[in-house]
């Protein structure tokens, strides 16, 4: 079976963290302190505040940037649970705007539509779904005319960029997550980036239990602190990441040429500005047609999967939350229609070739 995705673990992790191992330091220290530097020059941010997973990472980003009770949070509800959840877990309100039906992000006019409806909306959540850019250049001038902060969810995106410049430093912070299917790996891990010495010394004390000093406590933190062995692994896997990625992107044109003139199948839209890293490869399928599409590809011994197959509002625990059907119709179309199929750096041309053979093959 050829998997949806695979960790990859080289010499240089298991190096690292034999290192760390020997060196019996297991907690946080100088491993932590190096991956936050290297991570941060790579993607332009002046800070790093690594934390033991992207959900506490986002968490992190919200509560530095002054997110609390009532405050009304705008974002995507086509995305893991994690990004409206680090709203809640700040007794914030998550209010959802509509997508692109092409990119799958934020609609940047469904965005303005709610901006003048809602007043005093204090933040933005946007996600650089499946590893491509928001349309950034429309996101920031609504940031500049409504002032509301923006904070990036770049959990997918490892390296992409919107017009030569990398996601995670648009907005007042931004989170990454490193769980063991991403385009770089710790097993699990996270990080926050800002440019703001302020935020940035807060966020290392939220992630440190509000510490201030050895023995002061000054504010109400958490245990959120990243380990020596994690950041053994990250360190290794950011010394690759770009190799991997442009092995993603080779996948992904071999795709997007051999799907082009197929009707059933609807390729990802990459605009122009936007340098895709293809975290998934997400297709659409007539609804009527996914379940049967998956089973063709899972019968040819090809993985798939779907991300993500419900709206956040329309999860059970939002319902009781008060969320009503259909505030988002775009998103809660793209749930019932995309499939995504592997791409990931380790599959082979041999793969490859099947995968595209097998797709070209399947009869509507």
């Amino acid at each position: 079976m050829i998997s949806i995705a695979q960790p990859i673990i080289g010499k240089k992790e298991k190096q690292l963290v034999k290192e760390v191992l020997n060196s019996k330091m297991l907690a946080s220290g100088k491993y932590v302190e190096c991956f936050e530097k290297s991570f941060a020059k790579y993607c332009g941010a002046k800070f790093a505040i690594a934390s033991v997973n992207g959900t506490t990472a986002l968490h992190t980003a919200l509560l530095m940037n002054g997110i609390k009770e009532n405050d009304k949070v705008i974002t995507t509800p086509f995305s893991f649970i994690a990004t409206s959840n680090s709203i809640l877990f700040c007794n914030a309100k998550p209010i959802f705007a509509d997508i692109c039906p092409k990119t799958f992000n934020i609609d940047p006019n469904s965005l303005e539509k709610l901006l003048e409806k809602e007043k005093n909306v204090k933040a933005v959540v946007i996600v650089h779904l499946y590893g491509l850019p928001c349309d950034m250049s429309a996101i920031l001038k609504l940031k500049k005319k409504y002032k509301f902060k923006l904070i990036e969810d770049a959990c997918q995106a490892h390296g992409a960029e919107y017009k030569n410049k990398k996601v995670g430093t648009f907005g007042d912070a931004c989170a990454f997550s490193f769980y063991a299917t991403k385009n770089m790996m710790m097993g699990e891990g996270g990080i926050t980036l800002t440019n703001d010495e302020k935020s940035y010394k807060y966020g290392k004390q939220i992630i440190n239990h509000g510490r201030d000093g050895h023995s002061i406590f000054t504010v109400l933190g958490y245990n959120y602190r990243l380990t020596n062995l994690a950041a053994a692994i990250g360190i290794a896997q950011l010394e690759i990441l770009d190799i991997n990625t442009k092995k993603r992107i080779a996948n992904a044109h071999k795709y997007n040429e051999a799907f082009k003139n197929l009707e059933f199948i609807e390729s990802p839209f990459v605009p122009k500005d936007c340098k895709h890293v293809y975290h998934q490869y997400t297709v659409r399928i007539a609804a009527n047609k996914r379940e049967e599409f998956m089973n063709y590809l899972k019968s040819n011994g090809i993985s798939s999967g779907i991300y993500y197959d419900t709206v956040l509002y329309k999860q059970p625990f939002y319902k009781q939350l008060g969320y009503a059907d259909g505030i988002c119709l775009n998103a809660q179309k793209a749930a019932k229609e995309v499939v995504s199929i592997p791409v990931h750096p380790l599959l082979s041309k041999s793969d490859v070739e099947k995968i595209i053979r097998t797709v070209k093959s399947y009869k509507k």
